[in-house]
C-alpha cells in the first residue's frame, strides 16, 4: 500500500514539472533573450537558460555585406517565429521582424500577429508604401508611428518592424502594414518598467519630446512627464527653448505624481531640473567677496533700482543711489536697460535674506550697502503703508537722502 502511495505521488511530480517545463516554454511572439552556443553555416543555435535552446536562420544575422555580425558567446535578442507542438523546437527571428520569403509565410506571420520587416521605398497618398518578402505593402500615416510625422519622406529607405493588419490573397497580395502597433507595445512594456521606479523624489534620465511656452515635456520611457518652466533651471528662462532642444537627454528629478483615471494617460507627472542643481547660495559669500568686481546681466528694472543675475539662481539689486556714481539718477532706465551686460562691483552678500547688494560705480564699498540698507529700515518704520521690499526702497527714497545730492 505504500509503494502504490509513493508510486503516485512520484506521477504527480512528474506532471507537476512537465507543466511547470511547458508553461516555461516561449511563445510565438514573445521577445525572448538568450547566448549564442553554436554558429552554423545555415543556422545559429542559442541558450535561453532553463534547458530551453533555440535556432535562428543565420540569413537573419549578415549585415549589408553578408557577413555573419555575431559570433559564439554574444547576447542575443529576437522574437519567438515558431514552436513545434510535438518537440518543442524553438525557432527565433530577427528582434527587428522576421524576414519572409513568401506568401505562406506572409499568411502565418498575418495569423500569428508575428512582426515582418520591411523596406520602406516612397511615399504615396495617405502614407508609405513598403516592399515586404517581395510583395507591396501599404502602411497608412496614421499607423507609421505614434507621433505624427509631418514629413513621411524622411522615412523612406529605411528598414523596420511592422505588423500585418490586413491581407487579401489573389494573383496579387493585397497588404496593409502598422508599424504603431509595434512601436506602441514597446512603449507599453518600457512604461511598465518606467512606473516601478516612478516615485516622487526619484532621479530619472529621459529624452526632451517637445518644447512649449510653459514647458518642457520629457519622455521618461514610454512614460511622459513635464518640466514646467520655473523648474527649468536656478536662472530665469525666457523660454524653454533658450536651454534645451528636442531629443536632449536630461536628467529629471520627480516632484509628483497625481492619478488622472484617463487611461490614455493615467498619471500627470511634475518634473524638475531645477531640483538636481547645486543651490548657488550655499558658499555665494565665499565666491563673491565684499568689494569684488564682477560681470552680470540687467534682467528687470524698478524704481528703486536694477536687478542683475551674475549667475543662474544668483541676482543681485544695484540700488538708484549706486546707479549715478556720485551723480543724481532718477529711474535706473536712464542708466540701463534690461538685457544688457554690465560689470558692477559686490558690496555686500547675505545668504540668510538671498540678498546681494551691488554697485555701477567700482569705489563704492560695503559700508554704502549698509547705509542703504538703514535708511531703507528707518523708512519702513515711519511708513505703515510700507510692506514690500519694493515699498521700502521706494520709501527711502521719499525721506531719505541719496547718494550724490548736493
Amino acid at each position: 500500500m505504500t509503494d502504490d502511495n509513493d508510486f503516485e505521488a512520484l506521477l504527480r511530480e512528474l506532471e507537476k514539472t512537465e507543466q511547470a517545463v511547458h508553461a516555461a516554454r516561449p511563445k510565438v511572439g514573445q521577445q525572448v533573450k538568450g547566448r549564442i552556443i553554436e554558429v552554423g553555416s545555415e543556422q545559429v543555435f542559442v541558450d535561453l537558460g532553463g534547458k530551453a535552446e533555440a535556432s535562428m536562420d543565420i540569413e537573419n544575422l549578415k549585415d549589408a555585406d553578408g557577413h555573419v555580425s555575431v559570433a559564439a558567446g554574444d547576447e542575443l535578442e529576437a522574437v519567438v517565429t515558431s514552436v513545434d507542438a510535438e518537440t518543442g523546437a524553438v525557432v527565433l527571428g530577427s528582434r527587428h521582424g522576421k524576414h519572409l520569403h513568401g506568401s505562406d509565410e506572409l499568411e502565418a506571420a498575418f495569423q500569428q500577429g508575428l512582426p515582418v520587416e520591411g523596406h520602406i521605398t516612397g511615399t504615396t497618398k495617405g502614407g508609405l508604401e513598403v516592399q515586404i518578402a517581395g510583395h507591396r505593402a501599404f502602411c497608412p500615416a496614421s499607423q507609421v508611428d505614434i507621433r505624427f510625422v509631418e514629413d513621411l519622406s524622411t522615412l523612406v529607405g529605411e528598414r523596420c518592424a511592422f505588423r500585418i493588419t490586413k491581407l487579401e490573397g489573389g494573383r496579387r497580395l493585397n497588404l496593409v502594414v502598422s508599424r504603431r502597433a509595434l512601436l506602441e507595445e514597446e512603449q507599453a512594456a518600457r512604461a511598465a518598467k518606467t512606473r516601478e521606479l516612478l516615485k516622487e523624489g526619484a532621479v530619472l534620465t529621459g529624452t526632451v519630446t517637445n518644447l512649449k511656452d510653459f514647458g518642457a515635456f520629457i519622455d521618461l520611457g514610454g512614460v511622459e512627464g513635464m518640466v514646467h518652466i520655473s523648474e527649468l533651471a536656478l536662472g530665469r528662462v525666457q523660454h524653454p527653448q533658450d536651454i534645451l532642444h528636442l531629443g536632449q537627454q536630461v536628467e529629471v528629478a520627480v516632484l509628483r505624481v497625481e492619478q488622472t483615471g484617463d487611461p490614455k494617460r493615467p498619471e500627470k507627472i511634475a518634473l524638475s531640473i531645477r531640483a538636481l542643481a547645486k543651490n548657488p547660495w550655499s558658499d555665494a559669500v565665499d565666491r563673491y567677496r565684499n568689494g569684488a568686481r564682477v560681470s552680470g546681466k540687467v534682467t528687470r528694472t524698478q524704481p528703486f533700482g536694477a536687478f542683475v543675475e551674475i549667475e543662474p539662481g544668483l541676482e543681485g539689486l544695484i540700488h538708484i543711489s549706486e546707479l549715478g556714481a556720485g551723480r543724481r539718477v532718477n529711474h535706473p532706465e536712464e542708466v540701463l536697460r534690461s538685457g544688457e551686460r554690465v560689470e558692477v562691483t559686490v558690496l555686500q552678500v547675505d545668504p540668510e535674506r538671498r540678498r546681494i547688494s551691488l554697485s555701477l560705480d567700482p569705489n563704492s564699498t560695503p559700508a554704502d550697502a549698509a547705509a542703504a540698507q538703514a535708511q531703507a529700515q528707518v523708512a519702513a518704520e515711519n511708513s505703515p503703508s510700507s510692506g514690500t521690499f519694493g515699498d521700502l526702497l521706494k520709501a527711502q527714497l521719499e525721506s531719505g537722502p541719496q547718494k550724490g545730492r548736493g
